[in-house]
C-alpha cells in the first residue's frame, strides 16, 4: 500500500508540473504562436526527453543498444499520431482557456489512452480486474463531464467582454471541436508507450533501473510528435511571415523567450518522466499499472482546473458553478485511489 501511494505521489508532482507549463508561456515576449510552440518543442519533445533517456543507459552502453528491439518504428509513428494531438491541445486552451480546454482534450485522451491498450491486448473489461479498469475509467471520465458541465455553465453566465479578459480568443464550439480530436490523438500517446514494450523490456535487460526503462519508448514517441509539430509551425512561420520571430527580437528578448520556452518544455516533460517512475512502484500486471495512465490525465485535469482558479478563468461565476465545479474535481480525485481500494 505504501508503494502505491509513493507511485500516486511521484505521478501528482510530475502531473503540477505539466499543469504549470503554459505558465511561463505568458512570459514569452514579441514571438507568435507558432514561433514559441516550436522552440519549446525542441525542448520538450527533443532535449529533455534524451536527458531523460539516458538515465536508461549503464556505463558502457547507448541508446542505439536500446533500441535494437522490436516496435521502434511503430512507437514513432504513433508519436507522429500522437503531436497531432499536441498541436490541437495547446489550440484547446487558446479557445477555451487552460480549465476547460484541458478537461475535455485530456479526458477523451485518459479514456481511450487508457482501454485501448487493454482492449488490444485482448483483457476482458466486464469480470476481474478488466471490470474495475473499466469503472475507474468511467469515474474519471464521469468527473471531467461535470468539469466540462461547469465551464458550460460558465460560458453561459460570462458577458462576451468577461470571456476576452479571461480567455482572449474564446470560441466555444471551435474550442470543443479541437479539444475532441486533440484527445483523441493525444491517446496515441499511451498506445505509443505500450508499442514500446519491446524496447522498455530491451532497456531491461541491459540493465537499467526499473524507474527509467520507458524512457527510451518515451523519446521515441515524443521524437514522432515533434517531427509534426515542426513541420506545422514551420509552414505556419512561412505563411504568416513570422521567421523574422527568431532574430527580430533584442539579445535580451531572445534569452528571455528561450529560457521561458525552456522551463516550459522541462515542466512538460516531467509528467512522463514522473509517470516512468510512478509506474514502478506499481506491481507488474496489476490494475494500478493498467490504470496509470488514466490517473496521470486525472492529475492533469485537477491541476489544470487549479491553475484555472488561480488565473482567474473562474472568477465572477455562480455558485451553482463553484459547486459543480468542485463536484468534479472531487469525484476525479475519488478515481485516483479507486482501483487501490476496490483490491483491498
Amino acid at each position: 500500500m505504501e508503494s502505491v501511494f509513493l507511485g500516486l505521489l511521484i505521478i501528482a508532482v510530475g502531473s503540477f508540473c505539466q499543469s504549470s507549463c503554459y505558465v511561463p508561456i505568458n512570459k514569452i515576449k514579441k514571438w507568435s504562436w507558432e514561433s514559441y510552440w516550436l522552440v519549446q518543442g525542441i525542448f520538450a519533445w527533443l532535449v529533455f526527453p534524451f536527458l531523460g533517456a539516458m538515465l536508461a543507459v549503464n556505463e558502457g552502453g547507448s541508446l542505439c543498444q536500446i533500441f535494437a528491439a522490436e516496435g521502434v518504428w511503430k512507437t514513432v509513428i504513433y508519436g507522429v499520431l500522437w503531436g497531432v494531438g499536441g498541436l490541437t491541445f495547446g489550440l484547446s486552451m487558446r479557445y477555451l482557456g487552460v480549465a476547460l480546454g484541458q478537461s475535455i482534450a485530456l479526458g477523451t485522451c485518459s479514456g481511450l489512452g487508457t482501454l485501448l491498450p487493454a482492449i488490444l491486448a485482448g483483457d476482458d473489461l466486464f469480470h476481474g480486474e478488466g471490470l474495475i479498469l473499466l469503472i475507474g475509467v468511467c469515474i474519471t471520465l464521469a468527473g471531467i463531464a461535470v468539469l466540462g458541465y461547469a465551464g458550460s455553465l460558465r460560458a453561459q453566465n460570462m458577458t462576451e467582454e468577461e470571456r476576452k479578459a479571461a480567455v482572449k480568443d474564446f470560441a466555444l464550439t471551435k474550442g470543443l471541436l479541437v479539444a475532441l480530436l486533440a484527445g483523441v490523438m493525444s491517446a496515441c500517446f499511451a498506445l505509443g508507450l505500450d508499442a514500446g514494450q519491446a524496447v522498455t523490456a530491451n532497456a531491461k535487460a541491459l540493465g537499467a533501473n526499473d524507474m527509467f526503462a520507458s524512457l527510451p519508448a518515451t523519446l521515441l514517441v515524443t521524437l514522432g510528435g515533434f517531427l509534426t509539430n515542426a513541420v506545422y509551425c514551420l509552414f505556419q512561420n512561412k505563411k504568416n511571415g513570422t521567421f523574422s520571430d527568431y532574430k527580430n527580437v533584442s539579445g535580451g528578448e531572445a534569452v528571455n523567450n528561450i529560457l521561458f520556452c525552456a522551463l516550459a518544455g522541462v515542466l512538460w516533460y516531467c509528467q512522463f518522466f514522473g509517470l516512468a517512475m510512478g509506474k514502478s512502484f506499481f506491481a507488474e500486471g496489476s490494475v494500478m499499472l493498467a490504470f496509470s495512465w488514466c490517473i496521470l490525465m486525472s492529475l492533469n485535469v485537477i491541476f489544470s482546473n487549479v491553475w484555472g482558479i488561480l488565473l482567474k478563468e473562474w472568477k465572477g461565476v455562480s455558485s451553482k458553478t463553484v459547486f459543480v465545479l468542485l463536484l468534479g474535481l472531487a469525484i476525479l480525485i475519488f478515481s485516483l485511489v479507486f482501483p487501490t481500494l476496490m483490491q483491498n
